[in-house]
């Protein structure tokens, strides 16, 4: 059973039909329980740090989403769900994040002719190895939707890159936590391998 967290912050249906569409069994929740004994927990969303930080806290998820990183349950962050795993945005200055992972979430530069925020099909440039890929061509296409971006502080976590206006760090990987930046629910045949190579990720043993 795969637990996609229910914290009122949007793209949760098209993950849950993305995952269904895969053959896999998922609940969108809030209760601690079942995200708790789940085998596998997604935190998607989209719209503003400060507002989804405060909405975790308000349901306590943020408790919730420790203790199963913690325990080592494979956990998959996507797009707002990647930032909100940092210590903080540029997009709300003194919201703390879950600072579950360590690096800085800064607004894409302005550059001539390019529009914020980014919102379309970008190539991705693969490294270390990332399990999200496995089977994956070389540079894949990805859709994007963000106005702010992750510099990680551990070159080794960084699984994915892209350009846009500078060098993106588009997903991540450490232990049993993996994100992405990108939304793989809404980026094709590649998105569905991405989830797909999630869903048959091995937990704890």
């Amino acid at each position: 059973m795969i637990a996609i967290i229910d914290y009122n912050a949007g793209n949760l249906k098209s993950v849950e039909k993305a995952l269904h569409f895969l053959g896999q069994e998922c609940v969108v929740t809030r209760d601690f329980h079942e995200i708790e004994q789940a085998d596998k927990v997604i935190l998607p969303g989209v719209g503003a740090f400060g507002d989804a930080m405060g909405q975790l806290e308000k349901y306590e998820l943020d408790k919730v989403i420790r203790e199963v990183t913690e325990k080592e349950t494979p956990f998959l962050g996507i797009c707002l769900g990647l930032q909100l795993l940092f210590e903080g945005s540029d997009e709300s200055e003194g919201v703390e994040g879950l600072h579950i992972l360590d690096g800085a979430i800064k607004r894409i530069p302005d550059q001539p002719g390019l529009k914020i925020p980014h919102i379309g099909w970008n190539s991705l440039n693969l490294r270390n190895n990332g399990r999200l890929f496995v089977g994956l061509e070389e540079h894949p296409y990805v859709y994007f939707v963000h106005s702010y971006y992750l510099q990680a502080k551990d070159e080794q976590i960084v699984k994915a890159t892209t350009e846009y206006s500078t060098t993106i760090h588009a997903s991540v990987e450490k232990d049993n936590i993996f994100a992405c930046q990108f939304h793989p629910e809404k980026s094709g045949d590649v998105g569905l391998a991405i989830l797909k190579n999630f869903a048959q990720l091995g937990g704890k043993a």
